[in-house]
């Protein structure tokens, strides 16, 4: 019997090993960018829920993040593959610069909260803006948290979120 409960938290422990493995992988990468870059910032990594997580802080780095992000998504994703390139596992590491991607949380889940209001009002589906990956997840978890259900359609890169009433 103590096999059984102590099988899933060695799970858990290797899990958080294997993240934390993937954000001191990712902080290397990013230093070495940000040298080559003569660019200031500090590199802050966590573990959140299943997933990696590593914010650059500092000066001003709005260079780093884009007009809508789009060069955040683009150093995301080479930092996904440089994580890759060590451990041969694919990485959801997620990267925010300068709290971007934790500002545009909290904007898309008010417009959520919105939206949700408005769908239980009219009783009506609501198609949102075409969104990013990132972007459409939020929305979706937040949907789902008010009891209501949501989808993405469309294609890339002009795929949305339509919230359904319950």
């Amino acid at each position: 019997m103590t096999d059984e409960i102590s099988e899933p938290v060695k799970d858990d422990t290797d899990r958080v090993k294997r993240l934390e493995q993937e954000g001191d992988i990712a902080a290397d990468y990013l230093e070495e960018l940000l040298d080559i870059a003569d660019l200031d910032g500090d590199l802050d990594m966590d573990v959140e829920g299943d997933r990696a997580a590593v914010s650059i802080v500092g000066a001003d780095l709005s260079q780093l993040v884009g007009g809508d992000g789009e060069v955040l998504d683009a150093l995301q994703e080479l930092t996904r593959l440089a994580v890759y390139r060590e451990t041969g596992e694919r990485s959801r590491l997620m990267l925010d610069i300068s709290g971007f991607r934790a500002d545009r949380r909290t904007a898309l889940e008010k417009v959520a909260e919105e939206t949700v209001a408005k769908v239980k009002e009219t009783g009506a589906p609501v198609a949102l803006e075409p969104m990013s990956p990132f972007e459409r997840k939020v929305v979706h978890d937040a949907v789902a948290g008010a009891g209501l259900t949501s989808s993405s359609e469309g294609v890339e890169p002009r795929r949305y979120v339509v919230v359904q009433p319950a």
